[in-house]
């Protein structure tokens, strides 16, 4: 309900406001998001033995037609990061995961994730600006990337090696950080080159 109905509509609220044309939409919405619950395999057990976390779901296929119609009206769509179960559920998915995967399937030539950090750091905490998948797998691989950037950097690894041109992970709290990075030389964070 707060994803999507109070934040949802507090952007598209702000978009339209400041002259966009917003929409907002759940994965329900014609059921372009489809997705089944996400069990968690538990460290060192059996294979089987899983954890339940609830209402969090995995995307099993995403339908962008309703995204392409609102592109010929020049809507913004404004997706909240809920799926629709095979029976209706409703399931909660990282939305990190979820703009990946829909930059992949748009055949987004550019994705950026915002987030409360500068951007993907090395070991000494160094802003790295320009990164290959490859050196993303060896950062995971040597424990630099661990935590709560995981989930994004995969997000990000999917998109680069799935046919998005670059993947941009920038500070979401610097003012016009979208406008840097998108308009200038230097950017503002890190960026990922696909190949």
């Amino acid at each position: 309900m707060v994803l999507g109905g109070q934040v949802n509509k507090e952007i598209v609220n702000l978009i339209n406001q400041n002259g966009g044309k917003a929409i907002g939409l759940t994965g329900k919405d014609a059921n372009f998001i489809r997705a089944r619950k996400l069990l968690i395999q538990k460290k060192d057990a059996p294979q089987g033995d899983v954890i339940d976390i609830g209402q969090v779901g995995e995307i099993t296929q995403i339908d962008p037609s309703p995204i392409a119609l609102l592109k010929q009206g020049d809507f913004i769509p404004v997706i909240a990061p809920i799926g629709a179960g095979e029976a209706g559920e409703t399931y909660n998915i990282n939305a990190d995961v979820v703009a990946g995967k829909l930059a992949e399937v748009l055949k987004a030539e550019k994705l950026v994730l915002l987030t409360n950090t500068p951007g993907v750091l090395d070991k000494s905490g160094q802003l790295l600006t320009g990164i290959t998948p490859r050196d993303v797998d060896d950062m995971v691989a040597d424990g630099t990337l661990s935590g709560g950037m995981l989930p994004k950097i995969s997000s990000a690894l999917d998109a680069a090696r799935n046919g998005v041109k670059s993947v941009h992970i920038i500070d979401g709290r610097v003012e016009h950080c979208l406008l840097l990075e998108v308009l200038t030389d230097h950017g503002v964070g890190t960026m990922i080159k696909s190949g």
